[in-house]
């Protein structure tokens, strides 16, 4: 396919739409806010006034929106994608949904005869700048196949997990509830080595050192220096996927106590405040229970 859509231009989906412009595709866009189009406009891209005229003119959509409610206004309606897109069209999901609503774009797209294929994705803006992103697809064979061009020119890795789209939204939960857990742990040990009177960067160099890993790594850092703008994921995102990990789990009678501890120092941290920072800010919140001055996050 030569024509690809993007909706959704937020902080991934703007370099998700440049690299495929990069890639020589035929770039439609559309953004609840016109405005964050403009400068991909300027660069190749064609605006579309809504989510349906970008599925009819490509027949190919990528939607990387907020949550389940973003991603439902424009599938859903007379000028959404299930409307307008044509028999035979994918759409690939790729922010972080629920597992139900994943489940349930399956069958609405199968009923009007159109691909529906989960891709969500792990990495920060700045992999998916740099078109490193890991993308975790699942879905119909043949629609992987078609698309498979388009995630390629996207991240460094494709995992393809199933058959089923809610396959690898539940993947991409899972992987973020890890990735909560890690910041709890590393913020639990930051409040522990900082309280005791250590250097946080000679700490941060250690377990660098100890783990090898680019997670550990990149939030390391963030907690070590207690940066934490501008944000490459913000706690109530965080929170969101928290949130659906565990309804998921719910739904399959899966105990996750651990998530439940971080889904509280979440909420703890967005009333104090942290809305707007980078998520790694949690380590604030260990920080301030072992009686710690507070960060100007």
């Amino acid at each position: 396919m030569s024509a690809v859509a993007v909706i959704g231009l937020g902080r991934m989906g703007q370099p998700i739409a440049r690299n495929l412009l990069k890639a020589g595709y035929e770039v439609v866009v559309y953004n609840r806010t016109p405005e964050k189009a403009e400068a991909l406009v300027s660069e190749g891209a064609r605006l579309a006034s809504t989510p349906g005229e970008a599925a009819r003119t490509t027949g190919l959509v990528l939607t990387m929106v907020a949550d389940d409610a973003a991603l439902e206004a424009v599938v859903e309606g007379p000028d959404g994608l299930l409307a307008h897109l044509p028999a035979g069209g994918i759409h690939v999901a790729m922010s972080t949904i629920s597992h139900e609503l994943s489940a349930r774009l399956t069958r609405r797209h199968q009923e009007r005869g159109q691909f529906f294929v989960g891709a969500p994705v792990f990495g920060r803006p700045d992999a998916a700048a740099a078109a490193r992103l890991r993308i975790v697809a699942a879905g119909p064979t043949e629609a992987i196949e078609r698309c498979r061009p388009v995630l390629e020119v996207l991240g460094s890795q494709l995992f393809v997990v199933g058959a089923e789209p809610a396959q690898a939204h539940l993947v991409k939960l899972a992987g973020n509830f890890l990735l909560a857990s890690m910041l709890e742990a590393l913020s639990e040990a930051f409040a522990l080595t900082r309280k005791a009177g250590l250097d946080p960067q000679q700490f941060f160099e250690i377990i660098d050192a100890l783990f090898g890993s680019p997670i550990y790594h990149a939030y390391g850092q963030l907690i070590a220096s207690q940066h934490y703008t501008p944000p490459g994921f913000t706690i109530p995102l965080g929170l969101k996927d928290v949130r659906l990990a565990r309804q998921a789990a719910h739904a399959l009678q899966v105990p996750m106590p651990l998530a439940s501890l971080v889904e509280n120092h979440l909420i703890e941290a967005l009333a104090a405040g942290l809305q707007e920072v980078d998520w790694a800010a949690l380590a604030e919140i260990a920080a301030r229970h072992a009686g710690l001055p507070s960060a100007s996050a």
